[in-house]
């Protein structure tokens, strides 16, 4: 087995790391491996040629990057693959210094993300058309995503198992394969009774679907694609030109929390998020929260 495939299995058993993580990381490790040796296939070559690599090895490939007009973000991600391979190498003591330890991540600038009012939410449901055999089950859609502050695989993947109404609250599984708990409101619930106990419980349900929450026409479970057309129609109808996406819905819930007055480590948990410092970028966009903030605890203020 070669380096890339045993830090491969590390990575899928030891961090618990989603696939697409896991994917993006071998796919930017191997680049990096036919960037020290192009055209090679022997594994034991390429293994050979990663031990050995070291802090200007990896400055080259950066530079190469750069040179390549690969962007910042791009770059980012690479390293931070590139800083786990060799994190593993030190840690299995098949290195003894990691060559990526005084390399630099480029700077990101951060765009904040697009965030829509209350009442631009209000007026995307009110768009929903209950008359159709889907309106029941997209208004869910969205006073869920809006009302817990769902990502879209999350949706999809959602489980009626995963409701537990009496207590007032949903277990979500996230990136990771981590679990989480989230308060759901009364509006929300509603709505999700209502799909229930009406277009859903209609649908012939293909095998297998039968615990997932949300499914098309046919009984199967949704697409992010769909979910997708389903917040862009919405949106149209609803006259909002804001660039948006089902993961606006997201952004939303948690600057409207934060305005609110929110805990951050609360929305932090809520949103799934490892770090802090993602859940940080919803402060900036309301700077009456930061002043509001400085004001309450900082004693020379």
């Amino acid at each position: 087995m070669s380096l890339i495939e045993q830090y491969q299995q590390y990575i899928y058993i030891e961090k618990s790391l989603s696939a697409n993580t896991i994917e993006a990381y071998i796919s930017d490790i191997q680049q990096f491996a036919n960037f020290l040796l192009p055209g090679i296939e022997d594994k034991n070559l390429i293994d050979k040629e990663l031990l050995e690599v070291k802090f200007q090895t990896i400055q080259a490939y950066i530079n190469f990057l750069y040179s390549a007009g690969i962007q910042a973000r791009s770059q980012a991600r690479e390293i931070s693959a590139l800083r786990s391979f060799y994190r593993y190498l030190v840690y299995e003591k098949l290195i003894i210094e990691d060559p990526t330890q005084l390399i630099e991540l480029p700077k990101i600038s951060k765009k904040l993300p697009e965030v829509l009012s209350v009442t631009e939410i209000e007026k995307m449901i009110a768009q929903v058309d209950l008359s159709k055999a889907e309106g029941e089950r997209n208004k869910a859609i969205v006073e869920i995503m809006y009302g817990c502050g769902l990502r879209v695989s999350e949706v999809i993947g959602l489980k009626i198992s995963q409701l537990h109404f009496e207590e007032n609250y949903i277990r979500v599984i996230g990136k990771g394969n981590k679990e989480r708990l989230i308060p759901i409101g009364q509006t929300a619930i509603d709505a999700i009774m209502a799909y229930l106990e009406g277009s859903r419980s209609k649908v012939k349900i293909k095998k297998g679907m039968e615990g997932i929450l949300f499914l098309n026409r046919r009984g199967s479970a949704l697409t992010r694609e769909m979910i997708f057309i389903i917040i862009k129609q919405l949106a149209l109808l609803a006259g909002i030109e804001k660039n948006i996406s089902p993961h606006t819905l997201r952004h939303s819930f948690a600057t409207h929390l934060i305005e609110g007055g929110a805990d951050l480590r609360a929305v932090q948990d809520m949103l799934g998020h490892e770090s802090i410092t993602t859940t940080e970028i919803y402060t900036h966009l309301d700077h009456d929260y930061l002043r509001s903030t400085i004001a309450l605890h900082h004693p020379r203020y």
